[in-house]
């Protein structure tokens, strides 16, 4: 498992924010996706400060400093210009006093404004710091997007994930997202996001055949820069019945990853068995199982039904036998 670093100038290059003073110090790193609004610091209340946090100022912290001496305010702003201090951000293009140039000069911390409102460019860099600061694992398979869905086909070496993935796209069912290495992030507590490394994005690797570039071989359509994770299908050498494959699917079956429990259909491989046409099934199940509509659950209903209306038949003819 990894975690990105990230640099104020990659901030800067990624959201609508614009460098007021400290250019030479954009290489400074952001640690954590949490930003910090300083109301109480600028009280003077320093026990709970984050100094590893981006430091926001918006209009509250701003007008509040306007009623500060001079002495004060720049003492306020020198204990937040911590060493471990990222940058300091001002929104809606609001004033920056000479006490914060100041410290934030002394300490070397860039300052950075922006037309956006407070909770604009809060929004903004929580999500772009958030996708980027998240823990990251990767995982040995192929990515594809399946009717709108993310699919993680993982299995065995050799057992063909990348060809059955390849046929899927080759019919225009499926879009390639990455192919033998697959790097995924949390988004939220429920939702895990794919995505190639950057060697590899758009590249597949077909036994037999070589490297190829999907998106030069089949169009831009055929490939996607990322995608949200639904489904794990599983590959499997074993026939069924030798390593007691259930024929109705396991319903409780789950891939765990970074905490979250993915749904996870094992497919077995065999000789004649279109691998790529039941990853496509498995993934029309899933969608439509999502939707309210249960196969199995239809299914079951009806052999009740026919149970029961035989079970009529036969207690009718025992009486007209005992009659």
């Amino acid at each position: 498992m990894a975690q990105n670093s990230v640099t104020v100038r990659e901030l800067v290059n990624n959201t609508r924010l614009k460098i007021v003073a400290g250019k030479e110090y954009l290489d400074r790193p952001i640690t954590t996706s949490d930003i910090s609004r300083p109301g109480l610091e600028m009280t003077g209340y320093f026990n709970y400060y984050a100094p590893e946090r981006v430091q926001l100022l918006g209009i509250t912290e701003t007008s509040f400093s306007t009623r500060m001496q001079h002495d004060e305010l720049l003492m306020v702003y020198r204990k937040m210009a911590n060493a471990k201090t990222p940058v300091f951000v001002v929104s809606t293009n609001l004033p920056i006093s000479d006490e914060l140039k100041q410290a934030a000069s002394e300490a070397h911390i860039p300052i950075l404004t922006t037309s956006l409102t407070s909770s604009r460019i809060l929004s903004n860099m929580t999500y772009y710091l958030g996708d980027q600061l998240a823990p990251r694992e990767s995982v040995h398979g192929v990515l594809i997007d399946v009717h709108g869905m993310g699919v993680l086909i993982t299995g065995d070496a050799g057992i063909g994930k990348t060809e059955a993935a390849l046929e899927l796209i080759q019919q225009g069912k499926a879009r390639l997202v990455a192919d033998d290495r697959v790097d995924i992030h949390q988004e939220d507590e429920e939702r895990l996001i794919g995505e190639p490394s950057e060697v590899l994005r758009n590249m597949m690797e077909v036994r037999g055949v070589g490297i190829i570039d999907v998106q030069q071989v089949y169009g831009a359509v055929s490939v996607r820069s990322h995608a949200s994770i639904m489904i794990n299908i599983h590959l499997s050498n074993g026939r069924i019945g030798e390593e007691n494959f259930d024929r109705l699917g396991n319903e409780n079956d789950s891939l765990e990853i970074l905490g979250v429990k993915l749904k996870r259909m094992v497919v077995p491989v065999t000789p004649g068995r279109n691998t790529a046409s039941v990853i496509d099934a498995a993934a029309v199940k899933f969608r439509t199982t999502n939707m309210g509509f249960d196969a199995l659950e239809t299914l079951e209903k009806r052999m009740t039904a026919e149970i029961s209306k035989n079970e009529k038949i036969d207690a009718k003819e025992k009486q007209e036998n005992n009659d």
